[in-house]
């Protein structure tokens, strides 16, 4: 039997004496470099889009390990700020990001302001890849004349307030007025409306707010003229809504509904072909005391038909005014590239434009449109696209410090980041103060007070 040995060469002299490796062999090792090492990947903001782009990278990568910074001291974004009180099955997806964010390969940094305390260059020198989830945190302006009057303020700043958003809790807005206006008619616009009609204990959707107890609808028939061969056309959801409106306006209520909408002390409507044109001030010019509307008509057929004014106007009287129409993003860092007129960072798929390894998901990815199963959806499309990538050798090569990194440039520039084992201390306070107070939680509202609760 023939004798066989190995030699062990020292890598320095087998690098020195081995041919130069051709361009599929460098792929290939790159590619299996980056697969088998620990993709180190951090998410900015943990809002719905961040903890569903989270979700997707740890449960199809088996190592990736996933860094979530927050500007604000607690997790869940709109989730808990933007959510109406009375729909608490919403804020259900909360218990599916705790279960993300206590994931070994997870971890979570609040009280970290992205573009201030740390910058997006600095992210991407620690990471193999960094993603933008900070969502829509600004509001559309009516720019209208009058709308710097005290008692105008946006709907999401108004939400902020009632959801106990610490950056809204000085807001004090007046609700002894009788009348509100609010401008705009989508989700947000409604769930204000409902907020404001409605007693903390009886709070309910649009459909339920036809039966709200103590109010009554005022809704013109003809604003739904013509309506009801147009609806056969439209989308299932938005169809049954136009059905119920419709019913509302033009049938005629049974004796019981006569009776209980002629006792009720509070009234809603929705005013339609209506254009703010200037919000009217007080007579000492102090205050809010009304709106301008513009009427307005329907030009053209199709996608190019537009509200045109008919040189009509119309004062409403009101002591507060609420515009709620559309949220908005703002750019997060100079090196990041932003679109100002559709307030989106331009990508493709979720690839931030010519900026390798950058990745964006949720509203700053597509605008501020559609539910949280909409936002999960396209979280779930970026992250596939990021691992991807990231198979395919487009990411940086070799091991990255990840949150070693950022914690020290915090740590030099007097940061406190807040964990999310942190986070669970304060969720525990707010549902004890709660429970004396026979509520769900009592939300903190000053970050202060939450720092010194932690001990910092």
């Amino acid at each position: 039997m023939a004798l066989r040995y190995w030699r062990w060469w020292p890598w320095s002299a087998w690098s020195r004496t081995r041919p130069p490796p051709s361009e599929s062999t460098q792929s290939f090792r790159q590619q299996f470099s980056t697969q088998e090492q620990t993709p180190q990947i951090c998410v900015v903001g943990s809002g719905p889009a961040g903890f569903y782009t989270a979700q997707h990278l740890l449960k199809h990568h088996s190592r990736a390990h996933v860094d979530i910074y927050e500007k604000q001291l607690v997790p869940f974004g709109l989730v808990r700020f933007g959510v109406a009180p009375d729909h608490p099955e919403v804020k259900n997806v909360i218990n599916t990001f705790t279960r993300t964010a206590q994931s070994d390969r997870c971890a979570f940094h609040g009280n970290v302001v992205v573009g201030r305390d740390v910058t997006v260059q600095e992210l991407r020198d620690a990471y193999h890849a960094v993603v933008l989830s900070y969502g829509a945190e600004d509001n559309q302006a009516l720019e209208i004349p009058g709308e710097e009057l005290p008692g105008v303020f946006s709907a999401r700043a108004f939400v902020g307030w009632y959801n106990g958003l610490p950056e809204n809790r000085a807001l004090a807005p007046d609700l002894s007025c009788d009348t509100a206006v609010v401008v705009g008619q989508g989700n947000v616009a409604l769930d204000v409306a409902r907020i404001l009609l409605t007693p903390p204990e009886h709070l309910e959707e649009l459909r339920e707010m036809i039966q709200l107890p103590g109010t009554r609808p005022i809704l013109d028939p003809a604003d739904f003229l013509g309506l009801q061969d147009r609806i056969k056309e439209v989308p299932r959801p938005r169809k049954r809504l136009m059905e119920l409106l419709l019913r509302a306006a033009t049938e005629e209520p049974e004796v019981a509904e006569v009776a209980r909408r002629a006792s009720a002390s509070r009234a809603w409507g929705l005013r339609f072909f209506r254009s703010p044109q200037q919000v009217l001030p007080s007579p000492d010019g102090r205050r809010v005391a009304g709106i301008r509307l513009a009427v307005t008509r329907l030009e053209g057929v199709g996608e190019a038909t537009r509200a045109v004014p008919t040189g009509d106007v119309e004062d409403l009287p009101c002591g507060l005014v609420l515009s709620s129409i559309g949220y908005k993003s703002r750019p997060i860092d100079p090196s990041v590239p932003f679109d100002p007129k559709l307030g989106v960072i331009p990508n493709v798929e979720g690839r931030v434009v010519d900026v390798p390894g950058l990745y964006c998901s949720g509203w700053v990815k597509r605008g501020p449109t559609g539910v949280i199963t909409t936002t999960m959806t396209d979280s779930f499309v970026t992250g596939q696209i990021l691992l991807q990538d990231l198979k395919a050798g487009l990411l940086p090569s070799g091991p990255r410090p990840g949150y070693a990194a950022v914690k020290a440039l915090l740590g030099s520039r007097g940061v406190w980041p807040v964990s999310f084992s942190d986070w669970e201390k304060l969720d525990a306070e707010e549902v004890s103060q709660g429970q004396g107070a026979g509520k769900p939680r009592e939300k903190l509202l000053d970050p202060q007070e939450m720092l010194r609760l932690l001990g910092r």
